[in-house]
């Protein structure tokens, strides 16, 4: 597997583990054994990034990375996040956030323990607690790392504002946000934003959350409990209107020998050295066909041909929920 470096000096595989999808979101969780054997074969397959959370569960996801990468924590880069009100006793969600210094720093202590490791190497901000100027929340997180529990820092999906000033307390790793070829926005101000301040961009969602594998249509039927029940853009309406954005893709595949997601998670990667997409799966074999997309080689007139194609594409329905989008962006 290719390396990435992201921020100063993380080095982490080109692609990671987004590991929520063992968690309730797509549905059901699936075999608990069955999850830790598809997270130890990710790294045999090269990966060295995997992507949990204190709210995926809440703490089971942290708990089932802490069990399958307990043997090689050493040698890869466990990422989770804090930010969410949740009980710490309990696991009740309280709703809304909660990034208060000293919970910050309690919500630390509980993850190193259910990652089984002494230290986080990547700790994001989930969401941008309105209620807590960024300052402290990065002045929490220099305290930790300072202490040695925290490695490096990061936000998911925060303004380019608020980037700017929690860098300016402690720089900044990593910037976690939705990008693919299904939705572009951070190409308007936060791609810019963390190249000239120097941090890593790794984008959730890499595959439009299963849309762009090309194995999704309008008839598609999603489990209960799967959060796309929810999204505009997977109605069945969007998805038919958005079947023309998944043949480029396929149209290059096919030309490449290579699979529609393989080609988009290679556009991604060929668009900054310092990106660093998390696909997620419940299946060994998607994780290796995910792998294989570092291993696609866009050339100019492929990328110029995908651009050429989106350009006449008007993807349809909003990326997310309108109550969750008004955490993003703060």
């Amino acid at each position: 597997m290719k390396k990435r470096t992201i921020g100063k000096d993380l080095e982490v595989s080109a692609i990671g583990l987004g590991c929520m999808s063992f968690a309730s979101t797509y549905g059901q969780t699936g075999d608990h054994q069955e999850a830790v054997r598809i997270i130890r074969g990710a790294f045999d397959l090269g990966v060295t990034l995997f992507d949990t959370a204190e709210a995926y569960g809440p703490f089971t996801n942290e708990e089932l990375v802490g069990e399958a990468l307990q043997p090689i924590w050493d040698k890869v880069v466990i990422a989770t996040k804090f930010g969410f009100d949740i009980d710490l006793a309990t696991g009740k969600r309280n709703g809304g956030t909660n990034s208060r210094p000293e919970h910050i720093k309690a919500v630390a202590e509980a993850a190193l323990k259910r990652l089984r490791t002494d230290h986080i190497d990547l700790f994001y901000q989930h969401r941008v607690d309105p209620n807590v100027p960024i300052e402290d929340v990065a002045g929490a997180l220099k305290d930790l790392i300072a202490e040695g529990k925290v490695r490096h820092y990061g936000l998911s999906e925060a303004g380019v504002g608020t980037i700017r000033r929690a860098h300016a307390i402690h720089p900044l790793t990593a910037v976690q946000s939705e990008y693919s070829l299904f939705w572009r926005g951070p190409e308007a101000e936060l791609l810019p934003v963390l190249q000239e301040l120097g941090i890593g961009f790794v984008p959730f969602s890499p595959l439009g959350a299963g849309f762009l594998a090309g194995k999704i249509d309008e008839n598609t039927k999603f489990e209960p409990g799967d959060f796309r029940n929810s999204v505009p853009r997977f109605s069945p309406e969007a998805r038919k209107a958005n079947m023309t954005l998944v043949d480029v893709v396929k149209t290059v595949a096919d030309r490449k020998a290579a699979t529609p997601a393989q080609v988009a998670l290679a556009w991604l990667l060929a668009q900054k050295p310092w990106i660093v997409p998390i696909p997620g799966t419940k299946k060994l074999s998607r994780v290796e066909e995910n792998v294989g997309g570092a291993d696609v080689d866009l050339t100019e007139a492929d990328l110029s041909e995908i651009c050429v194609g989106l350009s006449k594409i008007e993807v349809q329905g909003e990326r997310l929920p309108e109550a969750v989008l008004k955490m993003t962006g703060l």
